[in-house]
């Protein structure tokens, strides 16, 4: 029998979307046609069970899958025994508390007696036993925006991503209490020949992560400015110099992140840099 693992995966959605579009850069091909609720590589040791975002913890941590990609807000809610591999940069957003707009918010005493609606009753009831304060949590599983309307809560407590969910409903966010982003969870007790193909499938994720901070710079400096070029684009080991036809120029090729080069752009264009390219890469191994 040939040895793969299971990795869980939200089956709709801009998670599972951003998921898999990882996934398939890691250079695994896999079919996950409409309504399929498992799938199985055909170049990678590797399956696919296509869930909701809400059961990934529980079943990783019962073994059903070995690993699992999901929000660091779902993995703290659900409190499963789990081990958290790799933030994963995608699918950011906040867990915060919000109140009708028209109200006046002076701090977090503001819910102290009141009644709070949400969707994660752990996140929240940690959060406020840490601030001391005494609020009764309404749990409801969705709709949570429509609380303070209908006279179930005085606030709720929910993600957010822009905000504009919570302005058609009245309502503002005062008070964040939770920042998530997309995990890669995996079961506590793997076998070592799983943990094997683990290292694989992290190997591929890293260099697509890399490749995606990273970008190729090419530019032409005049010979005198080199050493200042240089200095300001290091690149991972130093910049390749090749000479240019025209006497007394060369081609400076480097790698570095994208905020690297926003940063110093300027003063590289100062000190004579010209012909400036800078090209996405689409996979790094360092």
């Amino acid at each position: 029998m040939e040895q793969i693992i299971r990795i869980a995966v939200q089956k709709s959605g801009r998670l599972s979307e951003d998921s898999l579009s990882l996934i398939k850069e890691c250079g695994i091909k896999f079919y996950n046609g409409t309504g399929k609720l498992k799938s199985t590589s055909t170049n990678f040791p590797i399956e696919f069970l296509f869930l909701r975002d809400d059961d990934i913890p529980g079943y990783v941590s019962d073994g059903v899958a070995d690993l699992g990609i999901v929000g660091e807000n779902e993995v703290t809610e659900k409190n499963k025994e789990v081990l958290t591999l790799k933030k994963l940069g995608f699918s950011k957003c906040r867990l915060s508390l919000a109140i009708p707009k028209g109200e006046e918010y002076s701090g977090i005493e503001y819910f102290q007696g009141k009644n709070i609606a949400t969707s994660y009753p752990k996140i929240l009831g940690d959060f406020l036993n840490l601030k001391k304060i005494d609020a009764a949590i309404h749990e409801i599983s969705g709709s949570v925006e429509i609380a303070p309307s209908i006279g179930l809560a005085e606030g709720i407590c929910d993600i957010v991503s822009s905000g504009s969910t919570l302005m058609m409903n009245g309502l503002k966010e005062v008070e964040e209490i939770f920042k998530s982003e997309a995990v890669l969870i995996a079961n506590n007790h793997l076998a070592e020949w799983k943990k094997v193909i683990v290292d694989k499938l992290l190997f591929r994720m890293n260099a697509v992560q890399k490749g995606r901070s990273s970008k190729y710079v090419l530019l032409n400096a005049p010979n005198e400015s080199l050493e200042k070029i240089i200095s300001l684009i290091p690149g991972m080991r130093s910049p390749t110099i090749l000479p240019l036809a025209q006497p007394g120029w060369s081609s400076v090729h480097s790698v570095l992140s994208e905020d690297q080069f926003w940063e110093n752009i300027e003063e590289l264009r100062a000190a004579g840099a010209e012909g400036i390219l800078v090209v996405p890469i689409e996979k790094m191994v360092i």
